[in-house]
């Protein structure tokens, strides 16, 4: 079977893909931005727009998947662009094809990059935190009943 009846609707939904995935990707370096200068007042309503446009991708990769299951492709989603080479249709749907794979590598490593720099943030608010509270490098004390106690802990002595 060929894609010819199935050309329109591959490379409309793939234009589609390719659009809201550079949408997406405008996102992501909007929250680099924020992420290192340390604005997160605005990430909230950011990552509702992330979530948003991660589910209508989702929804179009799905369409797509349909459309290639009903012009006969079984294969690997890697593997389609040498099927795609195989099939009389327009080339712009190898053109396509090829730019949504560019765009969902950089999407995916603009994700890891921003998920590592919220990691580092979490962790130095973690360390700060404990700083705060008194629990970083406190060495623990024991009492002459020996029990821990916290430095700074307790009733002063001034027995000797």
């Amino acid at each position: 079977m060929t894609m010819t009846g199935s050309a329109v609707p591959f490379t409309t939904t793939v234009g589609a893909e390719c659009e809201m995935l550079k949408m997406f990707i405008g996102l992501l370096e909007r929250e680099r931005q924020l992420l290192l200068a340390g604005s997160v007042d605005d990430l909230p309503q950011l990552v509702e727009e992330k979530n948003g446009l991660a589910r209508q991708l989702a929804d179009l990769g799905k369409r797509r998947n349909h459309i290639l299951a009903g012009a006969g492709w079984h294969g690997e989603t890697a593997e389609l662009e040498g099927w795609l080479q195989s099939q009389p249709t327009e080339s712009s749907a190898i053109a396509l094809w090829s730019t949504l794979r560019l765009l969902a590598a950089q999407a995916r490593d603009l994700n890891l990059a921003n998920g590592e720099l919220i990691r580092v943030r979490l962790q130095h608010n973690s360390l700060a935190l404990e700083t705060l509270l008194g629990h970083a490098g406190t060495p623990k004390l024991y009492g002459s009943d020996g029990q821990s106690r916290q430095h700074g802990v307790g009733r002063i002595s001034f027995s000797v």
